[in-house]
């Protein structure tokens, strides 16, 4: 009996958003709105880089949740930049982010054009 191939084909498709300054309550809505317009399209991994960012409050991080629990319903997933910033790195650890996101360092990414 000669062999049978069945092939399927998987498009993944991951939007990585770079974030520069303060995610707070006056710029979360913005960062809202375009995740959900992603999310809608069918993007279900995001990739935030908050190498840059100098301050999160509540609604930044309620945004992040929120990405995060679409993504998985989904079955995708949101990994996170770890911030610079030692005053945005240290709201991540207490609210304990670290254990919920998969993170990846600043210093762990390839340069581009690597």
């Amino acid at each position: 009996m000669p062999l049978q191939l069945n092939t399927t084909e998987h498009f993944l498709k991951i939007v990585a958003i770079t974030l520069n300054g303060r995610l707070d309550a006056f710029e979360a809505p913005a960062l809202r709105k375009i995740c959900d317009d992603y999310v809608s399209q069918g993007v279900n991994h995001f990739v935030f880089d908050l190498t840059d960012v100098s301050m999160l409050d509540s609604a930044g991080l309620a945004v992040l949740v929120s990405v995060l629990k679409r993504a998985r319903l989904a079955e995708g997933d949101v990994r996170l930049i770890w911030p610079r910033e030692e005053a945005a790195a240290r709201i991540l650890r207490l609210t304990k982010f670290d254990q919920v996101f998969t993170s990846i360092l600043p210093e762990q990414i390839i340069p581009k054009g690597f």
